[in-house]
């Protein structure tokens, strides 16, 4: 595969990334799309491995989204532009601290700017409360798990 056809798939993912954040967009398709496009076009074992891992991952999530809280963001009381920028800095703490940056960063996100607007620390925590009740536990599931498929492509490409 070439190296802009590494970059178009690499765009792709980023593309199913922030759908995931953008109600109405397949972001989890999009990223399992991206996968398979690059295991058709780079036919090695590791490839097909990420492909079959993202696959299980990805319908594993789905189906556990019955079991999770439905997307309520209107209900939260913050603005979409919050919720936005805490699934973006889950995106960029995932990768800047693995694994666990990506909660951290969603909540830390959420937080600040909940308490930037509300003006005290009680109201930050009680807002961060709201989100995490009506959108945050459902947006989480199925970043981390683009996510995680997102790195296994990501570790692939480094080490082979």
């Amino acid at each position: 595969m070439s190296v802009w056809q590494l970059v178009a798939v690499g765009l792709v993912m980023l593309l199913g990334l922030v759908g995931v954040l953008v109600p109405g967009i397949p972001g989890q398709a999009i990223v399992w799309a991206a996968i398979l496009w690059w295991a058709l076009t780079d036919v090695t074992p590791a490839a097909w491995s990420v492909l079959i891992g993202a696959t299980a991952l990805l319908l594993l999530v789905q189906a556990l989204r019955a079991l999770l809280p439905k997307r309520r963001p209107k209900q939260t009381g913050a603005p979409p532009k919050v919720l936005m920028i805490g699934g973006l800095a889950a995106i960029v703490g995932f990768f800047v601290v693995p694994v666990v940056g990506g909660a951290v960063g969603y909540l830390g996100a959420v937080y600040g700017m909940e308490r930037t607007r509300l003006g005290s620390a009680g109201a930050g925590r009680a807002s961060l409360s709201s989100v995490m009740r009506a959108t945050g536990y459902s947006v989480l599931a199925e970043l981390y798990a683009c996510l995680l498929a997102v790195g296994a492509w990501i570790c692939v490409l480094v080490m082979g």
